[in-house]
């Protein structure tokens, strides 16, 4: 009777190819799955962004209303421009000493929106709102009232990013 000799060392091809086989199944199911955590992670960046943002253009409001900075009469009392919140306003003389001037500072810096184009300044990545422009047709005026996305696509809640 003849015996075959044992191989003790290596793989035979049928174990390689069904091990690959494995692995691209694996890879295909771990890559949706990769994307979807991509954009779970941009979706909360975009919610923090804008809560950031809301909660400074209301300090912005409140702070005019309550005449700790110069407003004009007639205005809403929202600031002009984004860049504002970050570079600061003027507090009003009343409020500090005699011959002191400081500044009120909304936000140590704009956030940007995740979906934008990177190379935009972060203020330049919102689509701006002002206090005259009605709710279903958002427009910039003279001041900002709120932000929202740019982007076109749909949240995974199904809502658009631009409607958030």
């Amino acid at each position: 009777m003849r015996t075959w000799p044992v191989r003790t060392r290596g793989f035979t091809l049928i174990e390689l190819v069904v091990t690959l086989a494995l692995l691209g199944v694996l890879a295909m199911v771990a890559a949706p799955m990769a994307e979807l955590a991509v954009q779970r992670s941009k979706e909360q960046e975009l919610r923090s962004a804008l809560r950031e943002i809301r909660g400074a253009l209301d300090r912005h409001k409140q702070a005019a209303e309550q005449g700790q900075i110069a407003r004009k009469p007639g205005d809403s009392g929202y600031p002009p421009s984004l860049e504002v919140l970050e570079q600061g306003i003027d507090l009003v003389a009343k409020n500090i000493g005699e011959g002191e001037t400081r500044k009120l500072y909304l936000l140590r810096r704009v956030p940007r929106d995740p979906f934008a184009d990177p190379a935009l300044p972060a203020a330049r990545t919102w689509a701006l709102r002002s206090y005259d422009s009605p709710p279903d047709d958002p427009r910039s005026g003279d001041d900002v009232f709120d932000v929202h996305s740019k982007a076109e696509g749909k949240g995974l809640n199904g809502v658009p990013y631009n409607k958030w």
